[in-house]
């Protein structure tokens, strides 16, 4: 059954920097097979569509003139087991962490070092979530979706999604097109952990683990997480705000001559990925409040709403530190929300 739209709908508390904004209708999504007969019918009005999950990855920089799809599908499906193989299908509209937490429970392996991220499972895929060493899409098996362009149900593997760092093809050729419904993950039940990352390796050592388990390095990653960024619920904010900026050999070669010091990883083309928090930190943005918008005091990555900010002014903080760290180090940061 289709649920009626909510009209003139409040979206305050649909995303999590907590950023005032109105939706013309706010229409939830309860089944993956109402999509068609909702999305034909905005479409000829003509209305514009907003897909929209957990809000952890957006920024609302005014009303949005058109409807909102809320995606509230709910299933967890096991498809097969096979040897130490299990693929499982998982609705779009379930929340990413209590995802997690469930595959652990069943002994269902790979996913541990993603705990805590905010958002749905559907919005996963989009920007290939990561974290702590690892990416969603080393475990995606299939996505399926709702070309609500070309009208047709998509059946896409890992490979066809394109992805990246914090990139698939639902940023670029299927962008505002494609309705993610269900994620299929290839997971496996023989413990293996990977704890590589030096805070990582800093909360098993703290927690007195030397032989860690699947359950310790979700443990861990909850702590870290926990102690590093804050309770959305508690203080508005959408995670990292910006992405590590990848850069090219020789870039990374100058800038690494100039500041020796910078944290970095390299890349498999040659590549190098910096740390954006140092870079932010170095230009000593880390704490800094501007009114109600602000730079938490222990990650410099993520912007802080500390009550009444509006979208221009975590906009205008995210261009000054913007500004800055491009004039210090020649660093050009990119915005991980996408801002509607």
């Amino acid at each position: 059954m289709i649920h009626p739209a909510q009209p003139h709908a409040d979206l305050t508390a649909l995303n999590t920097l907590h950023l005032p904004a109105r939706a013309e209708s706010l229409q939830p999504v309860e089944a993956a097979m109402d999509l068609p007969a909702l999305t034909e019918a905005l479409l000829q009005r003509g209305t514009p569509v907003l897909v929209l999950g957990g809000g952890s990855n957006i920024v609302f920089a005014g009303d949005f003139a058109g409807t909102v799809l809320h995606m509230r599908t709910r299933g967890i499906e096991l498809l097969a087991h096979t040897g130490d193989t299990v693929r499982v299908a998982v609705a779009a509209g379930e929340s990413w962490h209590d995802w997690v937490a469930h595959a652990l429970a069943q002994g269902w392996h790979g996913l541990e070092n993603l705990a805590l991220i905010p958002g749905t499972v559907g919005a996963a895929p989009v920007q290939n979530i990561g974290a702590y060493g690892v990416e969603l899409f080393e475990f995606v098996d299939r996505i399926e979706a709702w070309d609500m362009q070309s009208r047709i149900w998509l059946q896409l593997d890992a490979a066809d999604c394109c992805p990246g760092y914090r990139d698939s093809v639902f940023k670029r050729s299927l962008a505002g097109r494609a309705i993610i419904t269900r994620v299929t993950f290839r997971l496996t039940t023989r413990p293996h952990v990977r704890c590589d990352y030096a805070d990582l390796r800093g909360a098993l050592r703290d927690a007195g683990v030397t032989a860690p388990t699947p359950r310790d390095v979700f443990d861990a990653v909850c702590a870290v997480r926990r102690a590093k960024l804050p309770d959305p619920a508690r203080l508005g904010n959408a995670g990292s705000f910006f992405r590590n900026p990848v850069l090219p050999a020789g870039d990374a070669a100058r800038l690494l001559a100039a500041h020796p010091g910078a944290p970095h990883h390299a890349g498999g083309d040659g590549s190098v990925k910096f740390a954006a928090a140092w870079l932010i930190d170095q230009c000593g943005w880390k704490g800094h409040r501007r009114g109600d918008a602000g730079v938490h005091e222990r990650q410099a990555l993520v912007l802080v709403n500390f009550g009444h900010a509006r979208a221009d002014d975590i906009l205008g903080l995210a261009e000054d530190i913007r500004r800055s760290v491009l004039a210090r180090f020649g660093v050009t940061l990119e915005a991980e929300p996408r801002v509607v």
